[in-house]
């Protein structure tokens, strides 16, 4: 009966570990990002601001970036779970924000781009 207890619970514990995390894997999905925004040492605004030390910064405060009005008067403080609502799409999440970019609509792709991007401090060096 044990057995079937444990063999139950690490089936159920799957999706979870299925669904973890991977900044590395974010490290590709931020491709679809770079043509517009930076991140790491040496980052800089681009079309797009730089993206170092995002969770916790409140939205349209990147020193240098020319934000849209919608942007700054969004009232958002970026955490993960505002970044994956508004990375889903931009113009719903903001709307009249600048961001042309459709969104992410794959959910792991989403988790491990907010992974990656989390990975860093806002100087660029990594956490």
């Amino acid at each position: 009966m044990l057995r079937w207890v444990v063999a139950v619970g690490a089936l159920l514990a799957l999706p979870a570990i299925a669904s973890a995390q991977d900044a590395d894997a974010g490290k590709n999905v931020f491709k679809k990002c770079a043509p517009c925004h930076s991140i790491g040492p040496g980052a800089k605004n681009k079309v797009g601001p730089e993206l170092n030390g995002l969770f916790g910064r409140p939205a349209g405060t990147a020193e240098g970036f020319n934000y849209s009005d919608a942007m700054k008067g969004s009232g958002i403080t970026w955490d993960q779970a505002t970044f994956l609502e508004y990375i889903t799409d931009p113009k719903k999440k903001v709307p009249g924000n600048k961001m042309v970019f459709p969104g992410i609509k794959d959910e792991l792709d989403r988790e491990d781009l907010a992974a990656y991007i989390g990975s860093f401090n806002a100087d660029g060096t990594p956490k």
